[in-house]
């Protein structure tokens, strides 16, 4: 029998993953090129239209409100015909999932891409993701965000880090970004590692500092951490397709000659 705090919690969920009855997001890339330029372990980054974007993006000072692990076909097609699940995230109501690339067709998105990934790394990262498939989603996290909604209160630009450090610690449950995280922490591959200058030790010199990485802990990680990170490429899938500024059609008729030599 469902506690009446996860039961409220269940509301609440449905309410916040709700779409904002004002604005409209329209996607700027066509969803077939999306599709052509992502890799396995690139992280689709998006601007999401749902009342708990609200608060992500206040909190984070951020264009983005969700994460999404891509994994290609590491889940095989779909059974009865449907659309294959090529995108591990966490929801706010059915936890962690996979869902197919039609999910975010209408929205704005980045693709961030790790460099440098070895193999088998990157298939350890999507078997870590895949691991977590029907974890709860925290809501813990829920009732945290839905105290930044309306009003939007005035916090001072520090204590937003700390504020986006939700969930219980239970390991069964999971936010979007943190379960990201975490997947790529499970192969010491860093996104915005804490640097500390510390003493080499060489008795020869005695004034000799080197940079070493800690993990910064996965629950202080925002969506917009991927797109910040020095060790992740922003990839748009409209430059690699090949764009020509010269091929494209305005409204009133205009179009750009190409210049000759």
């Amino acid at each position: 029998m469902r506690s009446p705090l996860t039961w409220i919690g269940g509301r609440l969920a449905e309410y916040l993953s709700q779409e904002r009855p004002r604005g409209e997001q329209v996607g700027l890339v066509d969803p077939a090129v999306l599709a052509a330029t992502l890799r396995p372990c690139d992280v689709l980054l998006v601007e999401g239209n749902t009342r708990i974007s609200v608060a992500i993006k206040y909190l984070t000072q951020s264009t983005w409100s969700h994460a999404a692990l891509y994994i290609g076909a590491a889940l095989g097609p779909a059974s009865g015909g449907g659309e294959a699940g090529v995108f591990i995230e966490a929801d706010v109501r059915d936890g962690v999932r996979a869902v197919p690339l039609s999910e975010y067709g209408s929205l704005h998105t980045r693709i961030c891409r790790p460099v440098g990934l070895a193999g088998e790394d990157a298939a350890a990262v999507i078997a870590y993701a895949v691991g977590h498939l029907g974890d709860r989603y925290d809501l813990k996290n829920v009732f945290d965000l839905a105290r930044y909604l309306l009003p939007t209160p005035r916090v001072p630009a520090r204590f937003r880090r700390r504020m986006i450090a939700f969930g219980s610690g239970d390991p069964t449950r999971a936010i979007c970004s943190t379960l990201i995280a975490q997947a790529f922490q499970s192969v010491h591959y860093p996104i915005l590692p804490e640097i500390s200058h510390e003493r080499t030790g060489d008795p020869e010199c005695a004034d000799c500092f080197r940079d070493m990485l800690r993990i910064r802990h996965h629950s202080l990680f925002a969506p917009r951490d991927f797109d910040v990170s020095p060790y992740f490429d922003v990839v748009k899938p409209t430059i690699e397709a090949g764009f020509d500024y010269r091929a494209l059609r305005w409204v009133d008729g205009a179009q750009v000659a190409a210049r000759r030599p």
